[in-house]
């Protein structure tokens, strides 16, 4: 057995005890061991040591992104960090049709009836035609060849040449003199050797996850917060599970990499629906993570309506005449320079013209004017829309409320996202409330379990108690319970100035009494923490005098 113990940021202290049977940690110990020593001290970045804490069954260690991650860092230096995460995300793609594809192509050689390069056996299942130059075998042969980018650029090409729903958002610009083909060679490598695309399983939200996480250490080295990012797949299916969208036009105004499609679809699966009872409508303003949602979702067999190119949806709405029964997005949060100026007019703003300095009331509003008449929304938003008065916010959410529109309000936890700390809140509306006149108020702040030091998830238990608060307040069965939930009226609201922010209306949750008379918990505690110190201290000396024996000490 052995045991990491953190001295500070980078450097950690290992206990041995039998054997060190951790890869990673022995290569980082080989030859350091000497003699009897218990203990070796050795530089481990904070992350790592993470690492090897975390339980391996959570979905942000579930080792995927680091393998796609070391794949990226291999090409740091070579190309800018916006190129190679298309480079490393194209990559994906083609390994994963090629894995899928390839899957298939057995299948149907042990069938032994002649069909395996029939295009139609694979179209009629979903699975993308791969012709035999564009397989990965082809490319992983040509992995350490000066050709690699023009064999990776050539399959991309061919693979769309074959599959209509693909033309034109494959990238090809692998053989680009600018990107280092050694490197690129050794990413094919570590795709060939390491990562089984096509086993992964159907559900899982594959680019979107990889994009989350390798763009927010992508936007880390770089030095900045990312300007952009995928919604955690946690809140996304919080949406849907509260939304229930088993059939009619879902819209996403903001899609990033498709996964409130993604997340629908897979919703509408579980509940034994049918995904062609789904119609995908999106737009997004990034041509690349336009079509890495136009990837996403292809992977998936879901076919969609992202509008014919990528484009502004407060000035180029791609959808201008739809109406909606779903709305979900997560929206850029307080974002600046929007455009107030130049749509002072517009007929969207039908409960106030939105301030110049944030669009969060812009996108609501707009989201809004693309409902059905009994359409719904969700959406994330940062917790200031819940309760701002600049720029005439207080008025418009008064009046988005007097209209009877907001269905709930959701307080969300801290440390939802890779790349952002900023605390959220999901808004939910509908032009048919079943509960008229009144809102209710969530306060889910204290759900979630923490699955690294830095994130945080809500768990499958959590999102289904908020998606079942949601059905009893619809049937009018939900019972107030003080520091979770409330039903507040109007009238009441308006009492408050129209603020929503959760906290103010479900109150503080009562404290169970343990029993315990206060004298003796203090005596209890202050023994056991009498106790810890005094462990503290006897490791402390064991440190210093293991890092002693091998010339180190600590002033």
């Amino acid at each position: 057995m052995y045991h990491i113990i953190r001295i500070n940021n980078d450097l950690c202290c290992l206990r041995l005890g039998d054997k060190c049977k951790d890869r990673n940690i022995f290569e980082i110990c080989k030859g350091k061991v000497k003699g009897n020593l218990s203990f070796i001290v050795f530089s481990l970045p904070l992350h790592a040591l993470n690492h090897y804490r975390m339980a391996k069954t959570n979905t942000a260690d579930i080792g995927f992104e680091d393998k796609i991650w070391k794949a990226a860092d291999l090409l740091r230096g070579s190309i800018d960090a916006a190129e190679y995460k298309n480079v490393v995300l194209g990559l994906i793609f083609l390994k994963y049709i090629s894995d899928c594809f390839d899957v298939k192509h057995q299948q149907l050689v042990d069938e032994g009836d002649g069909f395996e390069e029939d295009k139609d056996e694979y179209v009629s299942e979903n699975i993308f035609y791969v012709p035999a130059d564009a397989r990965w075998s082809v490319i992983a042969e040509a992995a350490h060849t000066p050709e690699i980018g023009k064999v990776i650029d050539n399959a991309m090409m061919e693979i769309e040449k074959e599959n209509d729903r693909l033309k034109g958002i494959l990238p090809k610009n692998f053989a680009r003199p600018e990107l280092d083909k050694r490197r690129l060679g050794d990413v094919v490598d570590l795709f060939t050797n390491t990562i089984e695309l096509g086993k992964q399983e159907e559900n899982k939200d594959l680019l979107g996850r990889t994009y989350e996480y390798c763009l927010s250490k992508f936007a880390s080295l770089e030095g900045k917060n990312a300007g952009e990012f995928y919604t955690p797949s946690c809140i996304v299916r919080t949406i849907v599970a509260v939304l229930q969208p088993y059939k009619g036009r879902c819209y996403d105004p903001a899609m990033g990499s498709g996964g409130m499609f993604v997340q629908s679809a897979d919703f509408v699966k579980h509940h034994q629906g049918d995904i062609k009872n789904l119609s995908i409508f999106g737009q997004e303003i990034n041509a690349n993570t336009r079509k890495m949602a136009m990837m996403n979702l292809a992977i998936r067999g879901i076919e969609a309506d992202l509008g014919d190119r990528n484009a502004d949806t407060f000035f180029d709405d791609r959808h201008p005449t739809l109406k909606a029964d779903f709305v979900m997005a997560n929206p850029p949060f307080n974002m600046s320079d929007w455009g107030a100026d130049k749509l002072q007019e517009d007929v969207r703003w039908k409960y106030g013209i939105p301030p110049a300095g944030n669009a969060n009331f812009a996108w609501l509003e707009h989201m809004i004017s693309h409902l059905s008449p009994s359409g719904r929304i969700g959406m994330v938003l940062a917790n200031g829309s819940l309760s701002s008065q600049s720029g005439g916010e207080g008025e418009i959410r008064k009046n988005i409320l007097q209209a009877d529109l907001v269905e709930g309000i959701v307080a969300l936890p801290s440390q939802l996202f890779y790349s952002t700390g900023i605390p959220v809140c999901l808004w939910f509306l509908s032009r048919q409330k079943t509960q008229p006149g009144k809102v209710v108020f969530i306060d889910a702040r204290n759900m979630g379990t923490m699955v690294t030091r830095k994130l945080r998830e809500l768990t499958d238990d959590d999102i289904n108690r908020i998606a079942q608060t949601f059905t009893d307040y619809r049937n009018g069965t939900l019972q107030d319970e003080k520091g979770y939930c409330a039903v507040k009226t109007l009238e009441e609201i308006g009492a408050q100035d129209f603020i929503l922010t959760p906290g103010r209306y479900v109150g503080i949750a009562e404290q169970e009494d343990d029993g315990e008379p206060f004298e003796e918990k203090m005596e209890r505690l202050t023994t056991e923490l009498s106790g810890l110190f005094a462990e503290s201290h006897r490791l402390e000396e064991e440190i210093r005098k293991q890092l002693g024996k091998i010339g180190f000490e600590i002033q």
